[in-house]
């Protein structure tokens, strides 16, 4: 690029100081603030805020809840992706409209439509009362929402990644004997292992901060049914900010934990993407 395209020192200076200061207002002085006041009355009231009871209830139905949420959406991530990529049908666009769905519709919508289709007074409510199964105010209730709002993560990383690829080399293990698993864990996972992983990470970071549809269906209770972001709010409302805040330091901990994995992800796909600018046979 000449030099007379490129934009004056001034305005490229100024841009990257104006980000860098919504950044550091809107991210970088928040996340210090919520460090700050968890480490306030130190590390022995820190570490038993997060040892409390209710604190590690909360702490293993987040990991629960992410951890099925997780791995639903993976099942259904790929095979959605590789029915929509590789294949033609009918209601394909209606099925890639559906994917789409919870980035449209509100969290707390999400979860009323549970309550209607669960709850005591919904549509299942009096044949699961008659066999005893409780999916609301429950562990089931908390894992069915964080699936839905988490679950086009996966796939929409996937999609167009695999339409890019097209079907050569699935074809060709095909033509040579491969049966349809062997192709999709020889050929077609090889080549979207980063992307998926990308997927997941997404998806995991969803879920892990996920409040507003679990809101609904959790029924807040205490040491049963709160996740982490539901147990800070208990505490906040409680006036018990150094626990609160305790809490709050170890989501906002994992989410960095997945922003450096993230990052990870893009520069491992932009080098093996230049590296195969470099040498296309490789």
């Amino acid at each position: 690029m000449s030099s007379s395209a490129r934009d004056p020192a001034p305005l490229r200076w100024g841009l990257t100081l104006v980000a860098l200061g919504f950044l550091g207002l809107f991210v970088a002085l928040p996340l210090a603030e919520v460090f700050g006041q968890a480490l306030e009355k130190g590390w022995q009231a820190y570490w038993g805020a997060i040892r409390e009871p209710d604190a590690l209830s909360a702490i293993r139905l987040t990991l629960l809840a992410t951890a099925v949420a997780v791995a639903c959406n993976l099942t259904f991530g790929i095979a959605a992706a590789w029915a929509i990529a590789k294949f033609q049908f009918r209601g394909k666009n209606a099925l890639v409209t559906l994917i789409d769905l919870p980035f449209a519709v509100s969290p707390v919508i999400a979860g009323l439509i549970y309550v209607l289709v669960f709850g005591s007074q919904g549509w299942f409510g009096d044949w699961l009362d008659a066999h005893d199964i409780r999916i609301i105010f429950a562990v089931p209730g908390i894992v069915l929402a964080t699936i839905f709002v988490t679950f086009p993560f996966v796939a929409r990383e996937l999609i167009p990644m695999m339409q890019s690829q097209g079907n050569d080399e699935e074809e060709a293990g095909l033509s040579l004997g491969a049966g349809g698993w062997q192709v999709l864990f020889r050929i077609t996972l090889p080549n979207i292992k980063w992307s998926l992983l990308y997927g997941v990470i997404l998806c995991t970071a969803r879920a892990m901060g996920e409040f507003g549809a679990v809101s609904v269906v959790s029924g807040h209770i205490r040491g049963l049914t709160n996740t982490m972001p539901l147990h800070v709010e208990v505490l906040y409302n409680e006036y018990n900010f150094t626990a609160a805040f305790a809490v709050a330091s170890l989501l906002a901990l994992l989410a960095l934990v997945t922003l450096a994995a993230k990052s990870f992800l893009e520069w491992k796909v932009r080098r093996v993407h230049s590296e195969l600018q470099a040498d296309p046979e490789a």
